[in-house]
């Protein structure tokens, strides 16, 4: 009987896991659009060469 109270647990464990990974997504970001850059673009160390 416990051998199968923890299989049951574990299979409810990978199945919400699943089920947050394939599910819909929650995320509240708002809608804006494309922005444009304004900055300057990195300069790192590939550009010493």
């Amino acid at each position: 009987m416990a051998i199968s109270r923890i299989l049951a647990s574990i299979a409810q464990y990978i199945s919400e896991a699943a089920m947050r990974i394939f599910g819909p997504n929650d995320d509240a970001y708002p809608v804006i659009g494309i922005q444009p850059f304004t900055g300057e673009p990195y300069k790192g160390a590939a550009d010493n060469w």
